[in-house]
């Protein structure tokens, strides 16, 4: 059986590779809302990105594995912080995933696509990034306040996302944009609003990680637990 000392510092590495992924992710979604701008730089480093994405996803999962088979039998809060990991990964690489998303649909955009949007995304990519980042900090801080924190942000991410709905609106109204573009914009829109719901899971695993317990009902707004 691997020692305390080797099982102490499993639990560092994590640690600082979720901090890792989780800082790759905030960057491409900043990315994502500077692609939503018109910047075709942006869209083509996030979707050369997608190895180093895949590589940190790797690296932790293996290194959860490892644990939950050489420090055996794990318990209390070690085996929730594992187990919260293995989940948070994934939260993160759909993140991500979803970051290349709005890069191909920008990348595919006919030139005369409305931009009368892309203060509104600019703006939701900005507070969606924000989220990522305290949602992992506060989940590697074992941080509830924060954790709250990010989970009441969504709230402005919502809102953002009603008013480019809107927007979209009034631009069909208004005759503007093509048929194919405008709904391309509204899912630009809905990928910014997921993130923002991806990282109030990513903040919802700290309560696990404290309590075992959840306080997010998904995929709706807080109430009771939810099944891990």
């Amino acid at each position: 059986m691997a020692t305390r000392t080797e099982f102490l510092k499993q639990l560092k590495d994590m640690e600082a590779l979720i901090m890792r992924f989780g800082e790759k992710s905030a960057a491409d979604v900043r990315a994502a809302g500077l692609a939503a701008t018109g910047d075709a730089g942006a869209d083509a480093g996030i979707i050369e990105g997608r190895k180093a994405a895949e590589r940190l996803r790797t690296q932790i999962e293996g290194i959860c594995l490892d644990t939950m088979l050489l420090q055996q039998p794990l318990v209390g809060e070690d085996l929730r912080f594992v187990s919260a990991t293995f989940r948070i990964v994934s939260d993160l690489a759909q993140i991500d995933s979803m970051t290349r998303d709005v890069a191909f649909i920008y990348s595919e955009m006919p030139a005369d696509a409305p931009t009368e949007l892309g203060g509104n995304f600019q703006a939701m990519a900005d507070r969606a990034a924000a989220m990522v980042e305290g949602a992992v900090a506060a989940f590697v801080g074992s941080d509830t306040v924060q954790a709250r924190s990010v989970i009441d942000a969504d709230d402005e991410l919502d809102r953002l996302y009603t008013a480019c709905e809107q927007e979209v609106v009034d631009l069909i109204k208004g005759g503007q944009g093509t048929a194919a573009s405008l709904p391309e914009l509204l899912m630009v829109a809905k990928y910014f609003e997921r993130i923002g719901d991806k990282a109030q899971r990513v903040a919802d695993w700290t309560f696990f990680r404290v309590s075992g317990e959840r306080i997010l009902s998904y995929g709706d707004a807080p109430s009771g637990s939810e099944e891990a």
